[in-house]
This record gives structure tokens, sequence and C-alpha cells, in this order.
């Protein structure tokens, strides 16, 4: 019996990840950690893929095998046939899962994220947004399983938010599409919100907004290298709420990349070295983000889905506490349980983004 020739793709990866299989297999290769990481890292991500066309093979091979008892045995025949619609049922359902997992997949999908949530017009309204948006994507990345850490935090007088940059790390390693990236690309842009804000004395709905940035952060093995004469570093004493000074020395950080321009500050913790490195992944971050822009728009050709390239300046999603609803306007998602999202309960917010995107490459593929 032929193997069959469909998925010719998961054909090559299998026999890569064997290859790393064997490569890991290897004490020599141990012993360069880097390489090991990267090794491991990438065998994690086949691994769903190989295991789904294993699945797919055995379920296609079981219909041949039936259908060919079948032919040569014509007293069990109509038998072994009453159960061959079940086994083209597997058939189909493995072999739709693995279209998915060949999809083209974002290159960063299994990085980890630097988060920044920052006040829009709306004054104190605003800023209080904020705080509750950088509440929620701490709360869903506890429900997630993953570390947060938050590297800068400038609170605003009502106890709100004015901007929050967070570290988002996933635990060990797994398959690129559980990555954090993967799911928090999706959350960058113009965050709305409509309530009757805290000052408003006459109960009078308001309409505010907050600016969500999501930036898949760099490996930490020198992947965005920066020159130090090529930065700037400016300390100065760190503010809180209306102003005040927080601490008595010079311990927030503003390092500002000279070549292109782009700035990263923290002042979150107490220590100057702990603010200095914290701008630091900020700014690699930022230059990571920067140099994918630029290879995005010298490759028209490989522009990114439907769904990531949405102009982030345009409102992705409005959150409405007087009908306890949540809306997100690309995907069309609506769900009256804000109180629950807020709370941490995003995945299915999250998933209709993702489902969305899958469904473009999908039909941008065709048939495999």
């Amino acid at each position: 019996m032929s193997a069959p020739t469909r998925f010719g793709s998961a054909v090559a990866l299998k026999a890569e990840h064997e290859d790393l299989e064997q490569q890991l297999a290897n004490p020599d290769v141990h012993a360069d950690q880097d390489l090991a990481r990267r090794l491991g890292k990438r065998y994690a991500e086949l691994t769903p893929i190989v295991k789904a066309y294993d699945e797919w093979l055995a379920a296609t091979e079981d219909v041949e095998t039936a259908k060919e008892m079948a032919a040569e045995d014509p007293d069990s025949a109509e038998e072994i046939l009453s159960e061959v619609p079940d086994m083209e049922q597997l058939v189909e359902e493995t072999s739709e899962k693995l279209r998915h997992l060949l999809l083209p997949r974002d290159p960063d999908d299994g990085r980890d994220v630097i988060l920044e949530v920052k006040a829009g017009e709306g004054g104190d309204e605003s800023a209080l947004f904020a705080g509750d948006l950088l509440r929620m994507y701490l709360r869903f990345a506890e429900v997630q399983g993953w570390r947060t850490e938050i590297l800068d935090n400038a609170e605003s007088d009502l106890g709100g938010t004015k901007s929050a940059t967070v570290a988002v790390k996933r635990r060990g390693t797994g398959p690129a599409e559980e990555g954090i990236w993967a799911h928090l690309k999706y959350e960058g842009g113009v965050h709305r919100v409509q309530r009757v804000p805290v000052t408003e004395s006459q109960g009078r709905i308001h309409t505010s907004a907050a600016g969500v940035l999501v930036l898949p952060e760099p490996e930490e093995t020198g992947e965005i290298e920066i020159d130090p004469n090529e930065i700037r570093i400016d300390v100065y004493r760190s503010s809180g709420p209306g102003g005040q000074s927080v601490n008595t020395t010079d311990s927030a950080v503003r390092i500002t990349h000279l070549p292109t321009g782009i700035v990263a500050s923290c002042q979150n913790e107490k220590s100057q070295i702990q603010n200095r490195e914290a701008a630091m992944r900020i700014l690699r971050a930022r230059l990571l983000a920067q140099a994918q822009e630029e290879a995005d728009a010298e490759a028209e050709a490989a522009r990114r889905s439907q769904v990531r390239t949405v102009d982030r300046s345009e409102r992705i999603r409005t959150y409405n506490f007087p009908e306890n609803r949540v809306t997100d306007h690309r995907t069309g998602y609506k769900a009256y349980n804000l109180d629950a999202v807020l709370d941490g309960a995003l995945e299915p917010v999250v998933r209709s983004a993702i489902d969305a995107d899958d469904a473009a490459k999908l039909a941008a593929a065709g048939d495999d």
C-alpha cells in the first residue's frame, strides 16, 4: 500500500523533527546551552505537527486497509464497510487539524512580549480605564499560567494608570501557537470604554480610550545588539501621582537610542541599576519591532494577516459598562460578560481574533 502523498510539507517537518531528536540526544549539543535551547524550542514547535500528521496518516491507512479487506473477503465486506464512514470522519477531523497546524505561522508566535498600556484622551477617566486594562491583562496572564513582571507603572492621582509596561513570559517551552505573542499580538490598538465616570455627578455616560502596544521581546542571547556609543542615558528623580517626588535620589532612567530617536524610560524600581536594565529591555523590544516593521514594508507580498495588520490607530474594542458588553470591532465578537472579561476571562475574545486570522490564511492557502 503506497503512503499517502498529501501534506508533503508535513513529511519534511517530520524528517526535521527526527533529526532534531537525534541532535538533542547528543550530550555534546548540551555543552552549548544556547544551541540546545534553540534546538529544543524548534523540537517543541514541531512536535504537535508531527503528532497530528501521524494521527492523520494512521486514520488514512485504516480506511485503505478496510477497503482492501472488504475487496478480499466479500462475505465480510458489508460488516467491514459499515465501519468506513466513521473512519473517514476521523480522517477529515485529523486532516483539518493538520491543515491548521501547517498554516504559515508568524515567526514571533513563540516569543514572550512587552506589553504597554497608556491612558489616552479622557483625563482621569482614561487613566482609570487604563488601570482596568492593566489589571485585566495581569489576571489573564495569571489564568493562563504566565509570569508577569511590571517594568514601569506611572499612576494617576485617582489610582489609575497613566502608563505601564509589563513583561509577560510563559513558563517552560511548548508549541509556538501557544506562545504569549501568538495570543497577545491582537491586543495592540485603541480600546474604548463607555461608562459613567466616578467624577460624573449627573450620571452621564462618557466615552474615553486607552492605548495598548504589544511588542515581541528579543531573545536574551544578543538578538538585538545595542552599541553603548549610540545611546544617551539620562537619570532623574522618580515622580508619582500629582508630580510629587517618590524617591530622593535620581533613580529613574531614560535611554535614548540616538540613531533612531527611540526612547525608553523606567522609574518603577528604587535602584537606578534595575531601572536601567528594565529600560534596556523595553528599548530592545522597540528596536526589534521597528526592524520587523521595516522588513514588512520591504516585503509587501509577505504582509501579515488582516487581523494582524489592522491600523493600530483604529479602535479595536469597546467596553460598555451599562450593558456589561464587550465588542471586538475587527472580528464581530460580542458578549455580555464584561465583568468577567475584566477579571481575566479574555480567552474567548482573543480566540475570535486567532480564528479570524486562521480563517483568512486557510482561504488564502486553498487546498493543500
